[in-house]
């Protein structure tokens, strides 16, 4: 007999165990075809908390977001960063940071990430809204009248640019945009393969990638990058500190740039995507969007227009509501992130309600919180975009309740304490940036009705792609 709900060999206080009947695959292949649906049903079946047998590996869910305090909080037992490191050196082709070949260097590199807040994080800003300003001019001043193009591709095309540009400097040959667009085009094509390198499949099974990733790395090599000019700070001391290790080859070192780089628009592509593709579906939020947009051009005295050049501070940003708002809730819709923790020690974990969840050493334990996102108890009708979700009495919103009690989360797209996207502000400005200045130049309309789902493929890895890529319409502003 097979068995599904099997509780073989199960201690005393371990969670239900769902273990499929295909050996090693366990449940693996019904949780990428909807990891979302998978889990709730599995929640209704057991409860909050039950452990999935999913590829040789033994995950631990819990669901009660009330409980996801005590998983952040327990950093020591619950590690993260280990298990992010071996899939990224995999993933990457750089070698495993370990502290015997080179000590310290997942710490320094850790440290970096001073870069991406407070006053530098407003440097590397205002970079990003030049550049981004510079390459709208470039793309979109011609656009007098109508100009069509495919949502997804600008998206990617524009914000790909200008993040390479704002991190690695400009490439300084006559044809520099081609350039880039050279290696962008590679990025699509290694990102494609992404789901399936996360998911531990060998990379020699998945036709050109290989060529294509070691293609990518080499535009990363100090030769190349020492031509490129005005990079930022955080690529510079990166650049620093791999040269304090002699074990570390030029190519090892060009493999972690590359990292940088998909780290940096692997998820803020698709997520500026649906935050345009929203607005775009939804007349009153794309109106007031743009009022809040030509409320503050005014006030400030700033011209708009492609030929003025915009300037916006860290706090003017900030009191966009209206856009941050529709921002985080078109977050909410595509975000499907897996926060996972591994267990170093055969560890009891003691949750709210004198609840105890007992773990063996290497068990992992997943928090999913696609599931808090759309769940009808703290967002009412989660399915429908409702751009001012976010927003009360005019101010930002930032209490949500289930069950009449108040969360500490409620908007996870950027993981969680320890795993938490350290690039997770820049990338909030840039889309900010984006919208800003694609709404203040430039009348936009949707070209064809059609409707775009989320592509599953990737969830529980970020950011959801759309299925399908949709044309819009654009103009400059009269």
């Amino acid at each position: 007999l097979f068995i599904f709900f099997s509780v073989f060999n199960r201690k005393t206080g371990e969670p239900p165990l769902i273990n499929g009947w295909i050996p090693y695959l366990g449940k693996a292949l019904i949780f990428r075809k909807d990891a979302y649906q998978f889990l709730l049903d599995q929640q209704k079946k057991l409860g909050d908390i039950f452990t999935v047998h999913i590829a040789g590996r033994y995950i631990t869910f819990i669901m009660d977001p009330f409980q996801y305090v005590y998983v952040i909080r327990n950093s020591k037992q619950l590690e993260f960063h280990e298990f992010a490191n071996k899939m990224a050196s995999k993933t990457f082709d750089y070698p495993a940071l370990s502290k015997g070949k080179f000590p310290d260097l997942k710490e320094n590199l850790h440290r970096i990430y001073q870069y991406l807040q407070g006053k530098p994080l407003d440097i590397i800003s205002d970079h990003m809204m030049k550049n981004l300003q510079d390459i709208f001019e470039w793309k979109c001043s011609q656009a007098t009248d109508w100009e069509t193009e495919k949502m997804y591709k600008f998206c990617c095309s524009v914000m790909f640019e200008a993040s390479f540009v704002t991190l690695y400097g400009r490439v300084p040959a006559a044809d520099g945009h081609k350039v880039i667009s050279e290696i962008r085009d590679k990025f699509i094509k290694f990102d494609a393969s992404f789901p399936y390198l996360a998911a531990n499949i060998p990379i020699e099974l998945l036709g050109a990638t290989k060529k294509v990733r070691k293609e990518l790395i080499h535009h990363f090599l100090l030769q190349n990058m020492t031509k490129w000019l005005g990079g930022s700070k955080v690529v510079q001391a990166r650049q620093d500190i791999f040269e304090k290790y002699e074990l570390l080859g030029d190519y090892d070192k060009a493999a972690h740039h590359f990292a940088f780089l998909w780290a940096s628009v692997g998820n803020t592509i698709p997520a500026t995507f649906w935050a345009m593709y929203y607005l775009l579906r939804h007349p009153e939020a794309l109106a007031a969007v743009r009022d809040e947009i030509d409320h503050l051009l005014q006030s400030t005295g700033q011209k708009r227009g492609p030929t003025y050049n915009i300037h916006l501070t860290r706090e003017q940003l900030d009191n966009l509501v209206y856009l941050e708002s529709a921002l985080n809730e078109s977050l909410r819709m595509c975000s499907s992130s897996m926060n996972i923790r591994i267990s170093q020690e055969d560890f009891v974990l003691k949750l709210e309600g004198n609840q105890e969840v007992v773990l063996r050493k290497g068990d992992w334990i997943a928090l999913y919180p696609q599931i808090l996102h759309m769940d009808p108890e703290v967002y009412e009708d989660p399915k429908e975009y409702k751009f001012d979700r976010y927003i009360e009495n005019g101010k930002k919103k930032t209490t949500f309740y289930k069950a009449g009690r108040k969360l500490k989360y409620f908007l996870m797209p950027f993981g969680s304490g320890i795993s938490m996207c350290p690039g997770r502000f820049l990338a909030m400005n840039e889309m900010k940036m984006f919208l800003f200045i694609l709404l203040s130049h430039f009348d936009v309309e949707l070209a064809e009705n059609k409707a775009v789902r989320l592509d599953n493929s990737r969830m529980g890895l970020g950011i959801l792609l759309p299925d399908v890529d949709i044309a819009f319409r654009y103009k400059l502003r009269s």
